[in-house]
């Protein structure tokens, strides 16, 4: 009876053994299949930042211990196309930062998503330092920047790109750790017309303002398939104009373009590295602008953190006649972009382009000639803090409305005329110590009694070859004179010295080529720098009372008269006040 019992119990622990082991086969068999899909999903999805290599059980890098968390988003960001692949194109080590060219157009502004990859290339096991980057901006239909700081002691300044959270990217080859010295790099190019291109370049150590003899200079064109030479046409500071060769007047196709010197006795030296590229795409839009009517007054300029006072400027000359807006955005890390794209939403022709590249005015403006050349007739090269004024039109009482387009639009049938000069006089603080809520136009009203310098507007098809200028004016073709305004028919009120707090930003920086920056001690007599200060940006006690030598309030008068709201008074530029009217 006992052995009937145990042996009754040994049938129903078996019977229940073998129902609960197929469950726990199941389950474990599940789970294994997940993992299995995960890791092949993540391999599959990350196959940009991981290589599986023979020696791969020998981890030549030191990395920090990734969470489960951070694999996952990682994972999730690549599924959802939340971002694109990063693919370094170039990198250029400028003095205060590295400036990477990412084959991707939709990295978009700011770079607060980005981190800079630091290498210690001389241990046995290589460590990594991760910073975050500085910034990060479109730069054309293809590409983006992005500026990471310079390299730590003993690192290279190779610097790798990812965003944060994601897994370290497999070491990098020797083709693809290539750092180009800013001091020598060709760093941008365009097509002029159908035959010719333009190649901005640094290292050829050519005088300023002057032009150079093309014959010691040719173009090396890159293709998927094949390099290609063919000889200046002409040569000016960092410009040099080539021949397009004919396979790529046929079939145009990306490529990138290079510079090569050649010596008196007819020696040619290697090629300089370079960074500019030509697309395809701007072969054809070039032949769509041409069909387009042109513009009669467009304005380029090349700024640096001037979003406050953008919209005054172009409302402003939009009144008076300026239709098309190129605004060359050197770094700026503002709401420069945001502001262009409010103003377009308000009907403003305005279009930004990133010029990533550092005191290359003179360059900036003979690319933004070659570009307007297609849509405008004339072009005026001038700041943000410039203003055209028209003292007879005033004073007689004529309509300044498109008074600056309707003056240029007088010289359109001379043929011999291809620049209009006009001078400018320097305003001071005005006795503010704060920046004025109504515009510079309406603060400042007290300026120094003789002007100095001139603003140019000028005709891009009438320039000579070289796009030689000296920022305030350009060369023309031979035979080809310029327009010297009276100054009772236009000046140019230009607001150089402002409030201090505004004012201190030019110790920053300048833009133009041979222009020294203020910190540095040089040419400290000269008249790009403000009379009476130093290298150090350190405010005088007298200075809201400097550079005051006659009150002039004629701008300020046309301004009001023209512009300020009959019931509120404030100005179409004053947003900040209206919007709080508003509410």
């Amino acid at each position: 009876m006992m052995e009937y019992e145990n042996g009754k119990k040994r049938k129903v622990r078996n019977r229940q053994q073998h129902q609960t082991k197929p469950h726990f086969l199941s389950l474990r068999y599940l789970t294994t299949c997940l993992c299995c899909f995960f890791v092949l999903l993540f391999f599959l999805l990350s196959s940009d930042r991981i290589s599986v290599r023979s020696d791969s059980l020998r981890p030549s890098l030191r990395v920090p211990a990734l969470s489960v968390l951070s694999s996952m988003d990682s994972i999730q960001r690549s599924f959802h196309g939340r971002f694109p692949p990063l693919s370094i194109q170039d990198r250029v080590q400028f003095p205060d930062h590295v400036l990477l060219l990412i084959l991707s157009a939709r990295i978009g502004r700011g770079g607060k998503e980005l981190v800079c990859v630091y290498h210690h290339g001389g241990r046995k096991e290589e460590t990594l330092v991760l910073l975050p980057s500085i910034s990060s901006d479109e730069f054309d239909e293809f590409r983006s920047v992005v500026r990471c700081p310079n390299a730590p002691l003993n690192y290279s300044s190779s610097v790798d790109l990812q965003f944060k959270g994601d897994l370290v990217k497999k070491k990098m080859s020797d083709d693809e750790k290539k750092v180009r010295d800013w001091a020598k790099v060709g760093y941008e190019a365009v097509i002029d017309g159908d035959d010719t291109v333009v190649v901005f370049v640094k290292g050829l150590t050519r005088r300023p303002h002057k032009e150079s003899d093309p014959s010691y200079y040719k173009c090396q064109f890159e293709t998927r398939v094949e390099v290609l030479v063919t000889q200046a046409l002409a040569a000016a500071q960092e410009v040099v104009r080539c021949v397009l060769p004919e396979s790529l007047k046929v079939n145009p196709e990306e490529f990138r373009v290079s510079v090569i010197h050649v010596d008196p006795r007819g020696r040619s030296t290697p090629a300089l590295p370079s960074v500019a590229r030509v697309y395809s795409s701007e072969k054809k839009k070039s032949s769509v602008v041409k069909r387009v009517k042109k513009h009669e007054l467009c304005v380029c300029t090349m700024l640096w953190n001037q979003a406050p006072f953008l919209r005054e400027w172009i409302m402003y000359h939009s009144w008076l006649g300026v239709e098309r807006w190129f605004i060359y955005d050197n770094n700026s890390d503002d709401d420069i972009k945001e502001e262009i794209e409010l103003l377009n939403s308000e009907n403003y022709n305005v279009s930004r382009h990133v010029w990533p590249w550092i005191k290359t005015q003179e360059a900036g403006f003979s690319h933004c000639a070659v570009r307007a050349k297609e849509e405008c007739s004339w072009v005026g090269f001038f700041d943000v803090d410039e203003f055209y004024y028209f003292p007879t039109h005033r004073s007689q009482g004529l309509p300044s409305k498109n008074a600056l387009s309707s003056l240029v639009s007088n010289y359109t049938s001379w043929g011999l005329v291809g620049e209009i000069r006009t001078e400018c006089h320097s305003y001071g603080p005005s006795g503010l110590t704060s920046v004025p809520s109504q515009g510079v136009t309406v603060g400042y009203t007290c300026r120094q009694a003789n002007p100095e310098r001139h603003k140019s507007i000028i005709r891009p098809e009438l320039l000579t070859s070289s796009l030689l200028n000296e920022v305030h004016h350009f060369q023309m073709r031979e035979g080809v004179g310029h327009m010297s305004l009276l100054e009772s028919v236009a000046v140019v009120n230009h607001y150089k010295y402002q409030v201090w707090d505004t004012f201190k930003a030019k110790f920053q920086r300048r833009v133009a080529t041979y222009v020294v920056d203020w910190r540095e001690n040089q040419n400290q007599g000269s008249k790009d720098r403000a009379p009476g200060l130093g290298t150090e940006a350190i405010e005088p006690v007298d200075w809201n009372r400097r550079f005051c030598e006659v009150w002039d309030t004629g701008l300020k008068d046309l301004v009001l008269s023209n512009f300020a709201d009959q019931v509120t008074g404030y100005l179409p530029w004053q947003r900040q006040q209206q919007q709080q009217l508003q509410e």
